[in-house]
């Protein structure tokens, strides 16, 4: 009779080791934060041998990078769903709202997409490389509503700026100072049109559904 063989790592069946890798990165992330990410927690949490994912990262920061590249494909769906369902100049105020809830619903995978772009020379090709980026999305609708193509670098500046006045709000959206005016405008969504629409880059001529 042949023996039982010893326990060994079980050979991995999903069939896309990569994407299994990051998905588990991304659960890490949003529930313990990027201080608990590791090839060996991702490889833990994967249910693959601590070897697997050294098949695709070599190590913790190609790792997050494979991962705020998804956050910034993620962004880019949701801009363009929010477009897609306005008209007119609402579009612009659409696109800052998305974003916004965007990094309060994946606030720590918002910190890693602009924490793996922080020290490298060019933005992510995610972010402004690509003609239908998040950035460009900001960009060609300023120009679809009137902005000169020709003055590309008024269009620049304007676009860096309504993409920072999004990145603000972002970040301050969720301060319990302001929850005095969510209620008296109606709810959060409409308190985040007042700011964006208060900032002048986002008006809109009609309010936003």
């Amino acid at each position: 009779m042949s023996q039982p063989k010893s326990a060994e790592p079980r050979p991995y069946h999903h069939g896309d080791l990569r994407r299994a890798l990051v998905d588990a990165a991304r659960r890490l992330l949003e529930a313990e934060g990027p201080s608990a990410l590791s090839l060996r927690a991702v490889a833990r949490e994967a249910g693959v041998s601590p070897a697997a994912p050294y098949h695709h990262f070599k190590d913790k920061a190609e790792l997050l990078d494979a991962v705020a590249h998804e956050g910034w494909e993620i962004l880019g769906a949701q801009m363009t769903e929010a477009k897609n369902t306005a008209t007119g100049m609402q579009q612009l105020t659409a696109l800052g709202i998305a974003y916004v809830c965007f990094a309060r619903d994946n606030p720590a995978l918002y910190r890693v997409m602009y924490d793996a772009a922080r020290d490298k020379e060019a933005l992510p090709d995610e972010m402004e490389g690509k003609s239908e980026s998040a950035y460009c999305m900001v960009r060609d609708t300023m120009v679809e509503h009137g902005a000169d193509p020709a003055a590309e670098a008024h269009l620049e500046l304007a676009t860096i700026a309504a993409w920072c006045g999004a990145h603000g709000l972002a970040e301050m959206a969720g301060f319990k100072q302001f929850e005095h005016l969510k209620d008296e405008l109606g709810g959060e969504r409409q308190f985040l049109e007042a700011v964006l629409n208060h900032m002048g880059l986002f008006q809109a001529k009609h309010s936003a559904c």
